[in-house]
């Protein structure tokens, strides 16, 4: 096995580890027996428990980043003036509830787990909020806001606000399924669909049939 796999043994069952305990409660040895790698192997590749938490919430946030940046920009356009489609919304839905579906160690340890750590609630924040940064244009779309390089404060807001909106009920509504996995992938979907897009796409015909929108 070289370093990288190794590595990517451990991540993996890390994941595992901090999904099924929470940080706090998480331990090296038993990431290592996990892994099948004596603690010291984990230490060469990560020094310390926090370490490795970070990397992991970085990992597991870009894996989502890109999911959305592929879903969410037009094929053959990629313009951020052009409002998505129901359908467009309905398929990006249904690609980040599969990826939920299908990884539901990395989505526990994103959403669900708390700790009482100041420095690591620090870095999970820090994380959350580089992603939201990287991801407001294409969240911007749902709503039909151009959110170019430098927009005013008062656009940069409302997308944030419609990112929001979009991460609380996604979360929300994925966090209820894991606990009711015998609901099909396609009813969460459509319920995802309803409570999110049908009021944004209210919200954007009104914006574009005021006679002050541009």
């Amino acid at each position: 096995m070289s370093a990288q796999q190794r590595r990517s043994v451990i991540e993996e069952a890390a994941t595992e580890v901090f999904a099924a305990h929470g940080y706090q409660r998480a331990s090296m040895e038993e990431i290592a027996r996990r892994s099948g790698v004596s603690v010291p192997v984990v230490y060469d590749h990560f020094p310390s428990k926090r370490r490795l938490h970070r990397r992991l919430l970085e990992k597991h946030f870009a894996a989502l980043r890109q999911l959305w940046r592929e879903r969410l920009s037009k094929t053959g356009s990629g313009d951020v003036h052009d409002q998505l489609s129901t359908e467009e919304v309905a398929s990006a839905f249904d690609a980040w509830f599969h990826h939920i579906e299908t990884h539901p160690y990395a989505w526990r340890m994103l959403f669900r787990d708390t700790t009482g750590e100041t420095a690591v609630r620090e870095d999970h924040r820090e994380v959350i909020e580089a992603s939201r940064d990287a991801l407001l244009p294409f969240f911007a779309r749902l709503v039909g806001i151009p959110l170019l390089e430098a927009p005013d404060e008062e656009t940069r807001i409302e997308a944030e606000m419609a990112w929001e909106v979009c991460r609380s009920a996604l979360q929300g509504l994925a966090l209820w399924w894991l606990d009711h996995p015998e609901v099909p992938r396609g009813k969460v979907v459509a319920a995802a669909v309803d409570a999110v897009w049908t009021g944004f796409e209210r919200s954007s015909a009104t914006r574009r049939s005021s006679p002050d929108s541009p």
